[in-house]
């Protein structure tokens, strides 16, 4: 792995910087073009697996859809993909649905919602050409399997003391 230490650290807001955690800002950077460059890659894989017309939202919320193979309720998916605003979820379901990747059956109050035939060979589709373009290239790039998921814990840890923050945030 490539060590910036001798540049300092590489951020988008230097006026953040805190003296106590610098790497928190450096953190934070990455994480956004991690974020905008995951955001662009699912969009184009998507868009070469025949359904050009998903944003970032729809393609998470189908691939969450269609794992495991049962239904899934409108908060477990939210839950899930950590998506606060319901409203963003329901549009793309919405969409998914009016583009026959995904039905939904109304049970009592819920509606359950499940990969059709065609969710489900896009999902594949999908799955692919992620091996084809993505998997292939961790070689090249010298990234471990072990590192990439020590990375995926720490930013689960992240996410958790992101969230408490933000609640913390909310009430002051």
């Amino acid at each position: 792995m490539i060590s910036n230490k001798t540049v300092g650290p590489i951020v988008s807001s230097a006026h953040l910087v805190s003296q106590q955690s610098p790497e928190l800002s450096e953190f934070e950077f990455a994480l956004t073009i991690a974020n905008n460059g995951f955001e662009r890659w699912m969009v184009r894989c998507m868009a070469a697996a025949g359904l050009p017309d998903l944003g970032a939202t729809d393609i998470l919320i189908l691939h969450k859809i269609n794992r495991q193979e049962r239904e899934k309720k409108l908060a477990d998916i939210c839950l899930v993909l950590n998506i606060e605003d319901t409203h963003v979820a329901t549009y793309a379901l919405k969409k998914l649905t009016k583009l026959d990747l995904v039905s939904s059956r109304k049970a009592g109050k819920e509606n359950y919602f499940s990969t059709t035939v065609h969710g489900q060979a896009a999902c594949e589709r999908y799955r692919e050409i992620r091996e084809t373009c993505l998997i292939s290239a961790l070689g090249p790039y010298g990234l471990v399997n072990a590192d990439i998921g020590d990375l995926a814990n720490v930013m689960r840890a992240l996410s958790g003391m992101y969230d408490q923050a933000a609640r913390a945030a909310a009430s002051l």
